[in-house]
């Protein structure tokens, strides 16, 4: 992956040589917890991304030490447990999930995996969570409809938040910064192919 450009830094080969993947995901694919595919995880139409959409994320936002992190999509937990690698011991992950079976999977997973300190919430992701807002950092995996304003008010400035917008298909996946000052940059990174994200915010 390095040499295709998804992972730039030492820090998010370090976390993905750490992290094993394999206790991700579901028993019956566990061959293929290596392979460049999504795969299927407990929950409605869930996923497990591919291993370089996370590196794009986490190089692009420049995810490391004594950040705080919100994801939007719990999924499998890897996510968050790469995010955890990265932020070290200062840092702070926050992963939100709507879909109980799979919050229930990828919370298990993450304990299983020692990464108690993740705070895991069920709940839905298209409105943020606001209670542990403001955040140096969000993530969102899963496809918003439009930029997912109610989620950018919960940035610390500057802050960066990395998202895919689009509907079925593709999407594109979306950078943007905001300043000090509430000023935001965008840039395009990217397409990607996610499931809709659901909920008040969500595909309707």
């Amino acid at each position: 992956m390095r040499n295709k450009g998804y992972i730039k830094t030492d820090a998010v080969a370090n976390a993905v040589l750490k992290v094993p993947r394999e206790d991700f995901v579901p028993p019956d694919v566990r061959d293929l917890s290596y392979s460049e595919t999504p795969l299927p995880i407990p929950g409605a139409n869930a996923t497990i991304s591919c291993i370089h959409t996370y590196c794009i994320y986490y190089e692009a936002m420049e995810l490391g030490p004594g950040d705080s992190i919100l994801e939007v999509g719990l999924g499998s937990g890897y996510g968050a447990a790469l995010a955890r690698e990265l932020v070290g011991p200062s840092g702070r992950v926050v992963s939100i999930e709507l879909d109980p079976e799979t919050y229930r999977f990828g919370d298990g997973n993450l304990k299983r995996a020692g990464y108690d300190d993740v705070i895991t919430v069920l709940g839905d992701g298209s409105e943020g969570h606001e209670e542990l807002a403001p955040y140096d950092k969000i993530s969102i995996t899963a496809a918003c409809p439009e930029e997912p304003t109610a989620v950018m008010e919960q940035l610390r400035r500057p802050g960066t938040i990395v998202y895919p917008v689009g509907g079925d298909g593709y999407q594109y996946l979306m950078k943007m910064d905001v300043d000090e000052d509430g000023g935001r940059r965008s840039e395009t990174l990217t397409t990607v192919v996610y499931v809709p994200l659901r909920g008040r915010y969500g595909k309707k």
